[in-house]
Formats: structure tokens, C-alpha cells, sequence
């Protein structure tokens, strides 16, 4: 008994599907980008550039109106830009809700208007989201956060366009470790820290990149 021969149309879809699936399976997850406001951004870079999984770090400015706005625009308040932390990663290595750990352990979930020693809109407090699904898992950590702390004045706002800050203030950690150090303890950074998270609080890191 002969055996049906199989279409030579239908063997070649057969073969593409095959290799389709192939090709999606052996595929990576994308890096993502994540936004967060926290007070200075020279002391947001420093706690994601030793995280596992995080490609790259930028410190700029976002939430505001003004294009391209230079550091002293936005240290007047009136652009409606805060300064901000954009973390790409990739995260098949680190998820988001941990990268919300490091946020949340790194402020003062409690103070509006500011962080620390810096007061103003442009240093508010925000988590700016990218996608629906770091929307969820922003609004389900704030409320971890409220059950602790009661009101969080920390907002969670859609991401619009991010603007890089000036070189000078990229790596500033690194790069200035004695002048980003003096600018913490002044400030009163770690001790706050300190006080509201214990061991849990995030750390002054300033030592190379991985």
C-alpha cells in the first residue's frame, strides 16, 4: 500500500511553521525601560548600576511641558520636569517589581514635594510607567506601601518624553565619588534612609560599573 504523498504546499507551510517556532522559542525577551523620580538623580544612578539584569542607567528629566530643558531650567521648578532615572533592562535577568524594590527602598516614600534636603516639583517623587503592565505593578506596590506607611505621596503617571541630562551628570557617582558622597551625607540621604527602612535602606554606592 502506497503511502498519501503530503502536498508539496502543505509540507512547505508545515516546514515554516517549524522553523518559526524555532526561532521564537530561541528568542530573548527585550530590554524594557523603566522611569523613576526620586530626589537627586546623581543618588537614583548609583543603587541600579550593580543590579544584575540592568544594561544601562540615565540620569534626565522628565513629566514636564519644556523641550529639551537644560539643568538649570529645570532646577527653577517651572518646566513641570522632574529629575529622573531611565533604567533599561532586561528582564528575563531582573523584574520590574524588583527594580520597585530598589526604588522604593531609596526614598522617602512619606515626603512630598521633595526628597531629603531638596524640595521642589523637580524633585518629586514618581514612577513614570511604560507599559500597562509596569502600570499594575506600580499601583499594586504602592498600596504594599500605604498598608506600611499610610499616605505615599509618591504618583504614578504614564511616561511621556525623557530627556537625558547633560554629560556632566551622567555617572556623576563614579566619576565626582568624593563630591556625590559629601552631597549624600549633607543631605542627610543615607540617614533618613536609615531610619525609615533599617536594613532594608538602599546604599551609597560609588564604586566602577560592572
Amino acid at each position: 500500500m502506497k503511502t498519501p504523498r503530503v502536498p508539496s504546499l502543505v509540507l512547505a507551510s508545515l516546514v515554516v511553521v517549524a522553523l518559526a517556532g524555532i526561532v521564537h522559542a530561541g528568542e530573548k525577551k527585550k530590554n524594557e525601560i523603566a522611569i523613576f523620580a526620586g530626589g537627586c538623580f546623581w543618588c537614583m544612578e548609583s543603587p541600579y548600576d550593580f543590579i544584575d539584569g540592568v544594561k544601562s542607567t540615565t540620569p534626565g528629566y522628565t513629566g514636564g511641558t519644556t523641550k529639551n530643558p537644560t539643568y538649570h531650567q529645570v532646577s527653577t521648578g517651572e518646566t513641570g520636569h522632574a529629575e529622573s532615572m531611565e533604567v533599561e533592562y532586561d528582564p528575563s535577568k531582573v523584574s520590574y517589581e524588583e527594580l520597585l524594590l530598589v526604588y522604593w527602598h531609596n526614598i522617602n516614600p512619606t515626603q512630598s514635594g521633595g526628597q531629603f534636603c531638596d524640595y521642589g516639583s523637580q524633585y518629586r517623587p514618581e514612577i513614570f510607567y511604560t507599559t500597562e503592565a509596569q502600570r499594575v505593578a506600580a499601583e499594586a506596590s504602592k498600596k504594599e506601601m500605604e498598608k506600611r506607611f499610610g499616605v505615599v505621596a509618591v504618583k504614578i503617571e504614564p511616561a511621556s518624553k525623557f530627556y537625558p541630562a547633560e554629560e556632566y551628570h551622567q555617572d556623576y557617582c563614579t566619576r565626582n565619588s568624593d563630591a556625590y558622597h559629601e552631597y549624600r551625607e549633607l543631605c542627610g540621604r543615607d540617614r533618613v534612609l536609615k531610619e525609615i527602612w533599617g536594613d532594608e535602606a538602599g546604599v551609597a554606592h560609588a564604586s566602577a560599573k560592572k
